[in-house]
């Protein structure tokens, strides 16, 4: 492949591949200006970390958006979840194992209400889930008055934040001494299958006579993703190994991509995002996929507010803010276009992390928190505008 076939494929595969790219350029900028400390193994396990609740909102959100409607109460709702979470922990003091279900149905019943007018009514989405930001920033409160913040003790329920997975081998065994060597081994099984997906999707669309990248060009984005995979596996393994966090994150991930692209659901979903009117005509009940999506969304607000309350070990009562307008940037970053039927779950994972590499590399930096508001308030802008051109030159 020449440099000019390398450009053009690039041009023509600009929305799938600008993500990767940016998340590249903003990795190798901040290690270089931070001397190497954001690609340590400590800050990545960090960044990672601090990642996890914001892409299980990104990946909800991402649904949200292909149907065209939009979910503000999701920010607000999550601190509500999650110190919920603690008031029944500690003050209940019920089991950890009869909470997490009990919230994440709280999440689902709290998804679905948000749905009711607008699937029934046809109330537009960013009032009804404005009305919602407004409650749930009050039931917080409420939640919250008498106490304060509330102290979560309990052993099982912080470790889903802040534990990690045991390894299988002691780290001080001959065996690559003070690696982590489950992940190696788990990273090693991610890359495999990477590829043999990528080969299978490949195949799939070449039988139903879709387009597809050149030959070169999808060689060498099999090479640069196992590059990156290995390296990632090979950071984390040198610190702690995997998180509990990052687990439940690859897992939702795994989970909602498989539902939207491998399933009858998840057609019907792309099919109301692309145009309401034409799936009704169809066959599609929009009101059930927009409560079904609603009601994921609150699933996953739900487990959002879990991740942060256990990473905190608290509850507060500023929990969850501006959880939504972080989700959104995300989930725009990662593809999902603006005018819906648009849009991949694992591009709302490498949304949050581009996001969220740019504020950990600011924290880092020690960036004023005013600036750092503005550069991703820009950043934001241009994931729209990129959005916007791309689909005037696709047309």
């Amino acid at each position: 492949m020449t440099i000019k076939d390398l450009q053009k494929a690039l041009r023509q595969n600009i929305r799938d591949y600008g993500m990767y790219i940016a998340l590249i350029i903003i990795m190798a900028i901040f290690t270089f200006l931070t001397k190497g400390i954001f690609i340590s193994s400590r800050n990545i396990a960090n960044l990672l970390n601090q990642t996890g609740y914001i892409a299980v909102l990104a990946v909800g959100m991402t649904l949200v958006i292909i149907i065209r409607h939009i979910d503000l109460s999701v920010g607000f709702l999550s601190g509500f979840l999650g110190a919920i979470a603690a008031v029944m922990l500690v003050n209940w003091h019920m089991s950890v194992w009869v909470t997490l279900p009990a919230v994440l149905v709280l999440g689902i019943l709290a998804g679905l209400l948000t749905a009711l007018p607008v699937a029934k009514l046809g109330i537009p989405s960013f009032v009804a889930s404005l009305a919602g930001w407004l409650i749930y920033r009050g039931a917080l409160l409420m939640v919250t008055s008498s106490t304060g913040t509330i102290v979560i003790p309990d052993k099982v329920f912080t470790a889903i934040g802040n534990g990690y997975i045991p390894d299988f081998m002691p780290a001080d065994s001959p065996f690559l001494p003070g690696l982590h060597k489950l992940t190696l081994l788990l990273g090693l099984f991610a890359i495999i299958w990477f590829i043999i997906s990528e080969i299978n999707a490949r195949k799939s669309k070449q039988a139903y006579n879709f387009e597809v990248p050149p030959s070169d060009m999808f060689v060498l984005k099999l090479i640069f993703m196992t590059i990156i995979l290995g390296l990632i596996t090979w950071v984390l393994a040198g610190y702690n190994g995997l998180s509990w966090t990052v687990v439940i994150m690859l897992v939702v991930v795994l989970v909602f991509d498989y539902i939207a692209k491998q399933t009858v659901v998840g057609r019907h979903i792309y099919a109301v995002g692309g145009n309401p009117e034409a799936a009704e005509l169809s066959g599609i009940s929009v009101k059930k996929v927009t409560f079904m999506v609603f009601g994921a969304m609150g699933f996953l607000t739900a487990l959002s507010g879990i991740l942060f309350a256990s990473r905190l070990q608290s509850a507060t009562p500023t929990g969850g803010t501006l959880f939504e307008l972080d989700c959104i940037a995300a989930a725009y970053i990662g593809g999902v276009s603006a005018a819906g039927g648009v849009g991949k779950i694992t591009g709302s994972l490498i949304g949050a992390l581009v996001y969220m590499s740019l504020m950990n590399g600011m924290n880092l930096l020690g960036t004023d928190i005013s600036l750092q508001y503005v550069i991703r308030g820009a950043v934001l802008a241009v994931a729209v505008i990129f959005d916007v051109t791309t689909r005037k030159v696709r047309r």
